[in-house]
């Protein structure tokens, strides 16, 4: 485990291969039920390079109109969220240090083009819960900084079965995904990433 500043923490490998593959098999599910979608930039209705979906109570969704929010239903189908299936909540336990479940987990499909830009994860209202994050499938290189767009950033290689955990100070820490390294994994059959987000929404 690679402690990295402000209570970030890297777990590599932490899922084995059987584990990671149940996984998949897992987001099948949620996805048969939730279909991926392409979210949208608040105001430019730009589509981002990735497609999601989500399960749990909540789910994080984007769109022109009305932006970054949680909600309980499919902005597609109009139906509420699979349920988060318990592996994710043991994790949830396991890693978390935190005495309330997540409500919300976001499944983010990368193909081998897609990135994600400097972010920070505070949507939510309880920003005393950290965000667990699981990898799955291709690697990628992965950028966190500070609390401040503008303050240096440093960047490592997620592996498919890698944890990151975002607490403490580095809970609101400005983070992305500059890069896939496609051909990395052969988990998923037709390549790409899945990164799984669990978060805390509410007190």
């Amino acid at each position: 485990m690679a402690s990295l500043a402000n209570g970030i923490r890297h777990l590599p490998g932490y899922l084995d291969r059987a584990a990671q593959e149940h996984l998949v098999e897992l987001v099948r599910g949620v996805v048969a039920e939730a279909p991926l979608y392409v979210p949208e930039m608040p105001g430019t209705g730009k589509p981002m390079s990735v497609r999601m979906t989500n399960c749990g109570s909540l789910g994080w969704v984007t769109d022109k109109e009305r932006g970054y929010r949680y909600q309980s239903t499919h902005p597609g189908t109009g139906n509420p969220w699979p349920s988060i299936p318990r592996e994710l909540l043991d994790l949830w336990e396991k890693l978390s240090g935190y005495s309330k479940p997540p409500e919300a987990c976001l499944v983010n499909f990368y193909s081998d083009d897609a990135k994600m830009g400097l972010h920070q994860d505070k949507d939510e209202i309880d920003l005393e819960a950290p965000v667990v994050s699981v990898s799955l499938g291709s690697s990628c290189l992965f950028r966190v900084g500070g609390l401040s767009r503008k303050d240096p950033t440093g960047s490592f290689r997620l592996s498919s079965g890698d944890v990151v955990v975002l607490g403490g100070e580095g809970r609101l820490a400005f983070h992305g995904v500059d890069r896939i390294y496609p051909g990395t994994s052969t988990l998923l059959k037709n390549g790409g990433r899945i990164n799984l987000t669990l978060r805390r929404v509410n007190r």
